[in-house]
Order: structure tokens, then sequence, then C-alpha cells
């Protein structure tokens, strides 16, 4: 074992990825606590799996973090995974604000993958390949997934397309 994963290590690691790690749960679950809660068990996972850190942490943190979530979500099957997108009631005050809220609605409408996929890149602002290292696929197969869900997403944009939510035949 090395001597360099320490607790100095651990805590550049931590300063230097926490706020993402947060902002991270942030778009996935209602509320500050339970995004700041997301983070601290990433954290803990990371301290214990220390020796399994790569150089570039983030794409394995957010692993540990979708991972988590996917755990929790299955453990609560029945009600719908916290932190959906909703529509907002006063969409029509700013055109901005409505052309958000209409792309938030029709990302709700895609499946998770494919949503997982678009936040990765677009909201995490991460490169594909490491986008493959936190779904946990090749580069190839990550490109295949975004371009298949921009184009799901643009369809629903432009009203031609139902895809189904989860579980459907792409």
């Amino acid at each position: 074992m090395d001597d360099d994963r320490d607790t100095g290590w651990f805590r550049a690691v931590y300063a230097r990825h926490y706020a993402d790690v947060v902002r991270y749960g942030l778009r996935r679950l209602d509320g500050t606590a339970a995004a700041e809660e997301l983070a601290q068990e990433v954290f803990l996972v990371a301290w214990r799996r220390r020796w399994d850190v790569p150089s570039q942490a983030l794409p394995w943190l957010y692993g540990v973090a979708r991972r988590l979530l996917a755990n929790h979500w299955r453990a609560q099957r029945a009600a719908p995974p916290p932190g959906e997108l909703r529509e907002h009631p006063a969409a029509d005050r700013h055109d901005g604000v409505t052309d958000l809220l209409d792309v938030r609605a029709a990302l709700i409408r895609l499946s998770d993958d494919d949503q997982e996929i678009l936040r990765l890149v677009a909201w995490e602002q991460l490169a594909v390949g490491e986008a493959a290292l936190v779904l946990g696929c090749g580069v190839t197969a990550a490109k295949v997934r975004l371009h298949r869900a921009r184009r799901r997403l643009a369809e629903l944009l432009a009203g031609t397309s139902t895809p189904a939510r989860v579980g459907g035949t792409r």
C-alpha cells in the first residue's frame, strides 16, 4: 500500500470535489440536506476505498453517488425517485424560464439512463470518457447513448415522439 493515500490526500480530494458532489446530489434529490448527506456517504466510501480511487477522482466519485442513489431508489421502489423534475406553475413569467421548464418536462419523459447521460454531460460537465467511467461502460457506448438521448430529447421538444419512460425499447 502506498503511504500517499493518507488523511492529507483525502482532505485534498474532499476539498476539491465536495461541492461538485453536493451539486450532483442537488440535481437529483429534494433539498440541500439530502445532497449533503449523499456527499458525506460518497466520501465515506472514498475513504474506505481510497486505494481504488483513480487520480481523476471526480468521475469515480460521481459513480459512487450514482450507485448510492440507485440503491436508495430501489429500496423505495414504490415511490418515484426524489428530486424528479416537475413543471412549475409560474412558467409563463419569462420565456427563458418557460424554455427551461419545457426542457425539464421533456427530460423527465426520458428513461433514467437517457436522463443520466444527459445530466452527466450537460449539468456535471463531464467529458464523454468521464461519463463512461461513471456509467461503467466504454467510451463508444457512452457516445452512442449520448447521441440517442439527445435525439430523443430533441424529438420530445419538437413534439414528434413519445418515448417510453423506463424499460421501453429503443
